[in-house]
């Protein structure tokens, strides 16, 4: 039902994960009204998330069910990668939220690999990338939601301090495994018991130094941030036109270019359009620093993740990766006692 209705009937449109862009920019430009629709899709699912875990992910979102459609063979993949492409949707996360909030560009809602097949009118090159991505779902559960969507990185935060998540077991586990073979998602943590007391030394000493150089990494993040500041201006198309004004070399070489053209028919002088790409780029300095120690922190945190060891004696679902499917339920053989 969510395929054909929120999918192919509503063409994706509008959607919680393209939500993201109108509340980032709602939040900074007063003037920029976000409709009802657009923070009602938005906030609905994050609340649910908040009690019952990522329910909107296994029953309601159209762009996992189109990627349940393909996963016939899906592999497990291990910690190590997992963390490594776990990292891209902080990436499209950031940026998106970056661009949305100067009001330069709306990203996700462009490049959506989706959203174009329900409408039917993607380009070439948007129909060949969300093939890829289907195609690499038959043997990668829904990589998409896991590896590039921005709004997973939400619930992912929002699930983990849900109250009443799924569990797979009504009762006792049994350590039949079933459960870990039935899982498409790398979802379930496996019995993790407590070890020698040297193996736990060792644990605390990394997360310690970890803790001790995240403010460096975030700080590494700010710098990189502020380096590429200018490259990331270059989204908004007032920054860039005023670039090519401020080349005489472009303005001579091609005057029938249509922002050029446009721009000598609007009446506004240079001196003011570089005044205005003077302060998209103070914006995007500041945001691009945010975005940086963003990631930085992302990175530090996953670094953290890795080392850090949750003790606990039977097979359950990570909260903040589990998509609440149920497929584990249906293979669990214990009964409710």
């Amino acid at each position: 039902f969510s395929l054909a209705y929120f999918g192919f009937y509503r063409e994706g449109c509008v959607c919680s994960v393209g939500a993201i862009q109108n509340i980032s920019l709602g939040l900074i430009d007063p003037g920029f009204r976000v409709p009802l629709t657009v923070l009602i899709f938005f906030m609905a699912p994050l609340v649910f998330t908040l009690f019952f875990g990522r329910g909107f992910c296994a029953a309601v979102c159209p762009f996992g069910a189109i990627q349940d459609l393909v996963a016939f063979k899906p592999m497990r993949m291990g910690p190590g990668m997992n963390a490594i492409l776990g990292m891209i949707p902080y990436l499209y996360l950031g940026l998106a939220v970056l661009l949305a909030a100067t009001a330069s560009d709306f990203i996700i809602c462009r490049y959506d690999p989706f959203v174009g097949i329900f409408r039917m009118n993607a380009s070439f090159a948007m129909f060949i990338f969300a093939g890829l991505l289907l195609f690499s779902g038959i043997f990668i559960a829904r990589p998409y939601c896991r590896f590039l969507g921005p709004y997973g990185v939400l619930l992912n935060w929002v699930s983990r301090f849900s109250r009443r998540h799924m569990t797979i077991t009504p009762a006792a586990c049994i350590q039949c495994r079933l459960c870990e073979q039935s899982c498409p998602y790398d979802a379930i943590d496996f019995p993790q018991f407590r070890g020698d007391p040297a193996g736990k030394q060792r644990q605390v000493r990394r997360m310690l130094l970890l803790v001790a150089i995240l403010p460096f990494i975030i700080a590494a993040g700010v710098v990189a941030g502020e380096m590429v500041h200018q490259t990331l201006a270059g989204a908004n198309p007032r920054f860039r036109l005023a670039r090519m004004i401020q080349s005489e070399e472009i303005v001579k070489s091609r005057p029938e270019l249509p922002e050029i053209t446009a721009f000598k028919s609007s009446g506004i002088s240079p001196e003011t359009l570089l005044t205005e790409a003077w302060m998209i780029e103070k914006k995007f300095l500041t945001g691009s620093r945010i975005y940086g120690g963003f990631i930085g922190l992302a990175f530090g945190l996953t670094l953290i993740g890795l080392v850090r060891t949750r003790h606990h004696s039977d097979y359950v679902p990570n909260k903040g990766r589990c998509f609440s499917c149920g497929r584990c339920i249906n293979y669990c053989p214990v009964q409710k006692e």
